[in-house]
């Protein structure tokens, strides 16, 4: 107990720095660290509802905190109003992300997943076919955004931003619900981007129609930008909340809706191989413009590989991640310290 004692004193500073998060939350994160240093190591713990608490070396003022557990009983339990911006890219309806569709991907197979040829010798990574979902799996996905609008709405601040990456063929799933639960539609983020999705001629028949494409080749990315409304004038949000507005690149620049940006490819690719691994050049300029003054939390309610948080602690900017995937923690807690390092210019 003595040693207990010793230890939190000792780290007490890094306690009162999570005054955002509730007192069950801070009494998590301090068993968390106390069992991995008793252990030697800063590794899992045998609860899942425990934090991992973490400072990635070189960012000492920049924690970061982890939970493998699943996203909507998170929120269920988080206190109101704790939230200061989501930065997320969802697993649609967790149809791709199931354990067949994923041993499906790993074995070559496809299923859902397009397995794209190797083209001017770099082998594409796998990309979800959104075009093959039955009418009930597409209903499944609306009732999904339904569940997790109405889960972020009381969690997040007045004027808290959610970026919420989507699909040209089934953005509207997404949308919809968001604008039911109350928030305010605030535009999209374009990411122009180039991929090997659509383009495709005719199958089975592509010689016989060679001059025909099924689909357009896809080279944008569209992010639904979402807000809470705001309590009065957006002045008076930012001085009660922090919230309600963009912060600008610049004082002469604004923050713009389109961003061009690469796929994740090469370093990045071998630091973190989720499926759906989105570059940091592209992610610290969503995460830095979701807090307006720099202040508060950004959570990342699906966070894969962690490549949201990473992007955060990049920007010196507080975040939490949940990830309900064994597999995908594990990769999270290896890949975030180096995805954070990772030069992206």
């Amino acid at each position: 107990m003595a040693q207990f004692r010793t230890f939190v004193e000792r780290h007490l500073h890094i306690f009162l720095s999570m005054k955002n998060q509730s007192k069950l939350g801070r009494l998590h994160a301090i068993v968390s660290l106390a069992l991995s240093q008793q252990n030697g190591r800063v590794g899992p713990v045998t609860s899942s509802r425990i934090a991992h608490l973490r400072f990635v070396e070189n960012l000492p003022g920049t924690p970061y905190t982890i939970y493998h557990e699943d996203a909507f009983a998170w929120l269920r339990d988080r206190e109101l109003n704790s939230v200061h911006a989501v930065v997320t890219d969802p697993p649609y309806g967790l149809v791709e992300y199931s354990e067949r569709q994923l041993e499906k991907m790993k074995n070559g197979n496809g299923g859902i997943w397009r397995l794209p040829p190797d083209f001017d010798g770099c082998k594409r990574s796998p990309l979800p076919r959104f075009t093959v979902l039955t009418d009930g799996e597409l209903e499944a996905l609306r009732k999904f955004f339904e569940r997790l609008a109405m889960a972020l709405m009381p969690v997040l601040v007045p004027g808290g931003h959610v970026f919420i990456a989507s699909n040209p063929l089934v953005s509207y799933l997404v949308y919809e619900p968001f604008i039911h639960a109350g928030f305010e539609k605030r535009g999209e983020i374009i990411r122009i981007v180039k991929t090997l999705r659509g383009g495709d001629r005719p199958k089975n028949a592509h010689k016989e129609f060679s001059d025909v494409s099924v689909m357009p080749r896809s080279c944008w990315e569209p992010w639904g930008l979402f807000r809470r409304p705001c309590e009065g004038r957006v002045q008076d949000n930012l001085r009660r909340w922090k919230t309600g507005g963009l912060r600008r690149i610049s004082e002469a620049e604004p923050f713009r809706d389109v961003i061009i940006s690469s796929p994740a490819r090469g370093r990045e690719r071998e630091i973190a191989s989720h499926p759906s691994l989105k570059p940091q050049h592209f992610l610290r300029q969503i995460v830095r413009a979701s807090l307006p003054l720099g202040e508060g939390i950004i959570v990342d309610p699906f966070m894969g590989s962690g490549s949201t948080i990473a992007a955060a602690i990049a920007c010196g900017l507080e975040s939490i991640g949940l990830e309900s995937n064994a597999t995908f923690f594990a990769m999270a807690e290896r890949a975030i310290p180096k995805l954070a390092a990772f030069d992206s210019n």
